[in-house]
């Protein structure tokens, strides 16, 4: 098992869905939590209270809007003044779908900020100290989207397609840092498909519609256009590979992309 014991993670976009159980499952296995949304009172509360019961030493929240690099910066600055972040996980995202003819420039614009840039302003801010120390593991959620294409997707797709190469060129800068002793410096990618969040729960409800009110054929009436295995993953299932990816057994996984997709991009 992986003892995280003494670490500190920041994971963005946490205090809900996929953030959230990552967060979760680094924080049973030791680490403090640093988690950071935009969410009200309540929402942040639950979060702290959900990761502290699965047994993270000490939580606290930082806010920070992902669109602006002064407002990263902040949010960076924050988390090093409160002890730094041996792990950073890049979750914050949003997604605007619409035909790339008729795309709003300020949807392209917010898009490409969250999902790309703010990675790589995070990313700069996190790895001196990383490096100083000869640990540091990143983990970026990309998507299938990272890998396949969709239509009317045109800013999120080169968000996670450019999300991907990003972390592929940090971890060969990376790569000879530190040893399998002090656990080395990493970046990965998770690519989930379809996971069940409350974000996609409206589609399913429609496709349940359709068929009579039976919720498993609605999704996997959902899932046969793209997802073979005609299940979706749980955000606990991506919690589970990135903190396998911050485990002393990765030391020598970077630079991948790797698929929950139940083999979308298989096909």
């Amino acid at each position: 098992m992986t003892d995280l014991s003494g670490r500190t993670a920041l994971v963005t976009g946490s205090t809900s869905g996929i953030g959230l159980a990552i967060a979760e499952a680094l924080g049973a296995a030791g680490a403090r939590l640093a988690l950071h949304g935009l969410a009200g009172d309540m929402e942040v509360h639950d979060a702290v209270e959900r990761v502290r019961k699965a047994g993270s030493p000490q939580v606290e929240f930082f806010p920070g809007d992902m669109r602006h690099p002064d407002r990263i910066a902040e949010l960076m600055a924050a988390v090093a003044a409160w002890g730094g972040a041996d792990i950073l996980v890049n979750n914050a995202g949003i997604q605007h779908t619409a035909p790339t003819s008729e795309m709003p420039d300020e949807k392209w614009d917010a898009v490409i900020a969250i999902n790309l840039s703010a990675c790589f302003h995070t990313m700069k801010a996190a790895l001196p100290r990383m490096a100083e120390t000869g640990f540091g593991r990143i983990v970026n959620i990309a998507s299938v989207h990272g890998l396949v294409a969709s239509k009317d997707k045109a800013p999120y797709v080169a968000a996670k397609h450019g999300l991907i190469g990003l972390t592929r060129v940090v971890a060969l800068e990376h790569a000879a840092t530190g040893s399998a002793e002090t656990g080395g410096v990493t970046a990965n990618c998770i690519c989930p498909g379809w996971t069940e969040t409350v974000l996609i729960e409206p589609q399913i409800e429609a496709r349940a519609k359709a068929h009579g009110g039976d919720r498993e054929k609605g999704v996997a009436d959902l899932l046969s256009e793209k997802q073979p295995s005609l299940r979706m993953s749980r955000p606990p299932d991506i919690g589970a590979l990135a903190l396998w990816l911050c485990s002393p057994a990765a030391h020598n996984v970077t630079g991948t992309a790797i698929p929950i997709d139940g083999g979308w991009t298989a096909q």
